[in-house]
Order: C-alpha cells, then sequence, then structure tokens
C-alpha cells in the first residue's frame, strides 16, 4: 500500500528550516510503510477515502476544534461522516466538531489546552513541534494560535488514521503528523516550541527523553511538558509496579521539584512549574465515541484520591523552560 500523506510535508520543509530532516525522513517513513501494519490499516484507509468532500463554512481552531457547519451539509452526508468516524474508534483525545458532528473523546483535552496555553510563548510564526501527539487534538490548537507550521510525532497508526480523518476537511492546513517515535528524530535544534504532553512517564530513560527533546529546540526555543506528578521534594520519585491506574507502561512519576532537578541536570533553562492538576473524572471519561474502560474504573470505588492499586491518583503538572 502507497501512502502520499507525507509529500506535502516534504515540500513544505524543503525549503524551511526544517529541510536538513529531509535527510533521513523520507526513508524512515518508507520504512514505516513496509514495516507490518495493523491488520486494520488498509480497512481504515479505505474508510477515509469514503468521507464526503465538504466545503467547511466555519473554521474555528482558536476557541476549539471545528471545521464545517450542520448547515454545509445534508441530513444524510452528516450521517455518513458520523459514521465513518465511528469506524475509527476509539477516540481518545479531543474533542471535535466536524459539521455538526461532535465527535466527543475520552479526554477533554481542551481542558488541558486551557490549562496550558496562558503560560506558553506566542505561537505567532513558529515552527511547533508535538511529540507524543495522538490523534493530533493540540496540533490543531496549536494551528488557531497562528503557528507557521506545526508537525506531530506518533508512531500509533489508529492516531495517524484519525488525524487524516479530520485533516480530510481541511485538507490545506499546516499541520503534519509524522508516524515515527521520538527515538527517531534527529538532533534537529530547530524548532520555535516543542510540546511532550501525557510521554515522560511511558518512558523508560525519562532523562534521555529529556535529552532528546532538547535535541529538537534551537537555542532558546521553549519546552511545554506536561506529565504525571506526585508530591514530594526534590528525593521524591515514584516508581510503580507492573500498573499504574491499570497502565502496564508507566515508569517513573517524580515530584515536580525532582523534575526541575532532573531538567535542569540536563541543561534547560528558567524552568518553572505553571499548573498541577489532579485529573478529575469529567475530564477523563467513557463515551459513545470511547466505550472502554475510562479514569473511574482505574481509581479505588472507595478512595478517588488513590488509584486501583493504591498509589496516588493521577495529577498532572505543566513545567515551561528555555533551551
Amino acid at each position: 500500500m502507497t501512502i502520499n500523506w507525507f509529500n506535502d510535508f516534504y515540500k513544505h520543509i524543503a525549503d524551511s528550516p526544517l529541510s536538513h530532516w529531509l535527510e533521513v525522513l523520507p526513508a524512515q517513513v518508507a520504512q514505516w510503510q513496509q514495516a507490518q501494519l495493523h491488520g486494520d490499516f488498509a480497512k481504515w484507509v479505505k474508510l477515509l477515502n469514503k468521507l464526503p468532500d465538504t466545503k467547511p463554512s466555519i473554521i474555528n481552531l482558536k476557541d476549539r476544534v471545528e471545521i464545517g457547519s450542520q448547515n454545509d451539509i445534508d441530513e444524510y452526508t452528516q450521517r455518513q461522516i458520523a459514521g465513518l468516524m465511528k469506524q475509527f474508534m476509539p477516540w481518545r483525545k479531543g474533542p471535535f466538531h466536524i459539521h455538526g458532528v461532535h465527535i466527543d473523546t475520552e479526554w477533554r483535552s481542551d481542558w488541558k489546552w486551557d490549562r496550558v496555553k496562558p503560560h506558553i510563548a506566542d505561537l505567532t510564526d513558529r515552527y511547533v513541534l508535538d511529540i507524543g501527539c495522538g490523534s493530533g487534538y493540540h496540533m490543531w490548537r496549536m494551528l488557531g494560535e497562528n503557528a507557521k507550521m506545526v508537525v506531530g510525532a506518533d508512531p500509533t497508526q489508529l492516531f495517524l488514521i484519525q488525524f487524516q480523518a479530520i485533516k480530510h476537511f481541511l485538507p490545506h492546513a499546516n499541520v503534519h503528523l509524522m508516524p515515527i517515535g521520538v527515538e527517531h528524530l534527529p538532533e534537529l535544534n530547530t524548532f520555535d516550541t516543542v510540546f511532550s504532553m501525557g510521554v515522560l512517564y511511558h518512558r523508560k530513560s525519562p532523562i534521555d527523553f529529556l535529552y532528546q527533546l532538547k535535541q529538537q529546540l534551537r537555542p532558546g526555543g521553549e519546552l511545554v511538558l506536561e506529565t504525571l506528578v506526585v508530591e514530594g521534594d526534590e528525593q521524591t520519585v515514584l516508581m510503580a509496579g507492573e500498573r499504574y491506574a491499570q497502565m502496564r507502561n508507566v515508569w517513573y512519576l517524580p515530584s515536580t521539584d525532582a523534575l526541575k532537578v532532573w531538567m535542569s541536570r540536563v541543561g534547560f533553562k528558567n524552568i518553572r512549574v505553571v499548573d498541577v492538576d489532579q485529573t478529575r473524572l469529567e475530564e477523563q471519561r467513557a463515551t459513545e465515541w470511547m466505550t472502554n474502560q475510562s479514569l473511574k474504573d482505574f481509581l479505588d470505588p472507595n478512595d478517588i484520591n488513590k488509584t486501583i492499586e493504591g498509589y496516588p491518583a493521577p495529577l498532572r503538572a505543566v513545567l515551561i523552560a528555555e533551551k
């Protein structure tokens, strides 16, 4: 199967500060295409191709991700969009509003964006990288803040399909998702802003990961890091057992003070904690677009301040720093 989704991106960066990425990226993407794809990937691509072409009268990426109005299309087309989009479940990060179809995702990612946005540098005309971007919700919001180009990196194939499903309705937007992990990024040293939200605790080596984030930024560029933390001092780091909140791939949960020490040792400057927030049941929950278990199933039914394993319930912090 030949995928041509990435050719526009190659053209866009050919005359940009990111042009040196072309030395390795096309070969990496070609290797990805030749690798074992998800069993449903070919089916997903066929379903993507069935999405109707529309002319959205509304494009709002500033206040939410809204592309098109219900009045732009007839009822049959709206049902077609909803039916096709549901074939790409589970939808975890959002919400999205496409021609009156409300994709009510598991996470209210807009709430996270509202906590992050007041503290970051103005994104106008900036090259922005979102590492571990998922289906790309926050990338659209970054574009809504007038970023020059937004690039996401995430190897999960379903997330790429979901991103392409949204981009189908706004195909010329300068936002792109590359299906690669952070470990495959070269030292680009180019992006004005790098976001990493909800990734650090999934990495076996958080220090190496922080170095990888730093290597993507230009000198003076800004890192926006959002991650799970625990309360404590500079020495406090929780390493959970086999599972944390039912997740198998959680490694280190530092305190914010310990995380600041890590970031300082890696060479980040002007490190500050701008938000700490315990995840609420209203922010992460099952919906008709994500019908699996969600946060309430992962917490102690007798004490929502603890996970089902007895650890502190998810506490998320946002830290900002410069290279």
